[in-house]
């Protein structure tokens, strides 16, 4: 066993102490997040939380908890995020294996396109009339289709599927199978990893957003959790009318912020962990062409 030198001793210890301090920073700001939600308001505005809560308050999680109104955009939220990532999962997916195939005629101009789209968008206005006039206003496709195709994880995908050995498919077809049949029964069992870091990126993505459901929902009940405690958030701050408990909300302001980050982050701190096993791998294997 080869003894490490004294030189790369020196690069470990320097090492572990930047990567203790970045998870501590990095640990922070949750964790304060965290303590502002179950301290008082008097605690907060004083400056007295930092890690640990101050003046233990739950008033402003009852207020938000006894509203069937939460719970009804919640399961929006979570409707919306379930069918826009497998829809996006499923037009990624189909788009980036076509692109991988060097032999495709016209491949180049599909890329074009789909780069294109990174640079240049129709912008607002355009964008709400197309959906308008096709119906989608007030439903779950005004907000899966208009943002189906992240480029960057289509093109992600499609370095991955690159990369992978071009002998099992050649294979696969001397036994029969069908394009469908070996993207389904070859590739994407072997692709596992990039699928698991583009689901996240994905649901993620249509877990966080507000605007599109804003721009395209006319009715409460059809609105998701984010633009609930938009609302409410503005309510706590005199911005608007938060639609639940706003006679409450003043006594509560100061940590009302601190509630809303942490009911819309807990589910995907929860799912989080389930795929980051195959978050490092996916990024890389479809980042980096061997």
């Amino acid at each position: 066993m080869v003894k490490p030198s004294r030189s790369y001793r020196v690069f470990q210890g320097v090492n572990g102490v930047v990567l203790t301090l970045v998870v501590l920073v990095t640990l922070y700001p949750f964790t304060n997040i965290l303590a502002r939600s179950f301290s008082g308001e008097r605690q907060i505005r004083a400056g007295e939380v930092t890690l640990l809560p101050k003046g233990f308050n739950l008033t402003t999680y009852k207020i938000v908890f006894q509203d069937e109104m939460f719970w009804r955009n919640y399961g929006n939220t979570v409707l919306y995020t379930v069918v826009a990532t497998a829809v996006a999962m499923v037009l990624t997916t189909c788009y980036a294996y076509v692109l991988s195939k060097k032999h495709l005629k016209g491949r180049g101009v599909l890329v074009g396109i789909a780069v294109f789209t990174m640079f240049f968008t129709g912008g607002l206005i355009p964008n709400y009339i197309l959906v308008t006039s096709l119906g989608l206003k007030n439903s779950v496709w005004a907000i899966a289709l208009p943002n189906a195709i992240s480029v960057f994880n289509l093109l992600v995908m499609k370095a991955f599927f690159e990369n992978l050995p071009a002998d099992l498919e050649e294979a696969a077809q001397i036994d029969g199978l069908s394009t469908y049949g070996i993207l389904l029964r070859i590739v994407l069992p072997l692709s596992k990893a990039v699928v698991a870091t583009m689901v996240l990126f994905y649901s993620v993505s249509f877990w966080n957003s507000w605007f599109s459901a804003f721009l395209y929902m006319d009715q409460t009940d059809l609105m998701p959790v984010t633009v609930y405690l938009r609302n409410l958030i503005q309510g706590a701050t005199g911005g608007g009318n938060a639609g639940a408990g706003t006679e409450q909300l003043s006594q509560v302001g100061a940590n009302i912020q601190s509630v809303t980050i942490v009911l819309t982050a807990l589910p995907i701190l929860c799912v989080y962990p389930f795929v980051q096993r195959y978050f490092v791998s996916g990024v890389m294997l479809g980042a980096v062409k061997g």
